[in-house]
C-alpha cells in the first residue's frame, strides 16, 4: 500500500481523528454520512499505507513539573560519532526529540526540565558527559505559541 493516494473523506476522517483518536466509528461515520464500515475500511488502509502510525495520549508538560523546554545544538568531534551519541542520548529521559542536521550543528535536540537548576544538571552530569560531544549550545524556549501536526 505504498503509493496509498488519500482522498477528501480520507482527509476529514485523519481531521477528526487528530482531534480526538478515540471518536467511534460509528460517530465518524454519521458525521461523513458513510457506514461505520466504510471508516473501518479507510483507517486499516491508511494504516497499512503507513500514512497512521499509532495513536497517543497528548501529555502536558507543564501540568507535570516540567517548567523548562529548551533546545540544544550539539557539535560531535567526529560524524562517525553519531549513531553512539543518539544511543546515549535516548537514554536520558529529559531528551524528548532529536533531529539530525545539516548547519551548525550535528545534532538539535528539545530537552524537558523540570527547572534551570534541573536542567543545568541534565547539562552537566548527562549531555556533556558524553565523549563524543564537542561542544553545546542551550535555547530556551520561553513559549510555544504554535505547536501542531502537519494538516493531512
Amino acid at each position: 500500500m505504498e503509493n496509498y493516494q488519500i482522498d477528501n473523506l480520507d482527509r476529514s476522517i485523519l481531521h477528526a481523528l487528530m482531534d480526538n483518536a478515540r471518536t467511534p466509528y460509528a460517530e465518524l461515520a454519521k458525521r461523513f454520512a458513510v457506514s461505520a464500515g466504510t471508516i473501518h475500511v479507510r483507517v486499516e488502509k491508511m494504516k497499512q499505507a503507513g500514512i497512521i502510525v499509532g495513536t497517543r495520549v497528548s501529555i502536558d508538560a507543564k501540568q507535570l513539573g516540567y517548567d523548562v523546554c529548551c533546545f540544544i545544538g550539539v557539535n560531535l568531534k567526529h560524524a562517525r560519532d553519531y549513531p553512539a551519541t543518539i544511543e546515549q542520548l535516548e537514554g536520558f529521559e529529559e531528551v524528548v526529540e532529536a533531529y539530525y542536521t545539516t548547519g551548525n550543528y550535528s545534532i538539535f535536540i528539545k530537552v524537558m526540565a523540570r527547572s534551570i537548576d534541573h536542567l543545568q544538571d541534565v547539562l552537566i552530569n548527562k549531555i556533556q558527559t558524553i565523549e563524543a560531544i564537542q561542544s553545546t549550545e542551550t535555547l530556551i524556549s520561553l513559549q510555544a505559541p504554535i505547536m501542531r501536526e502537519v494538516m493531512p
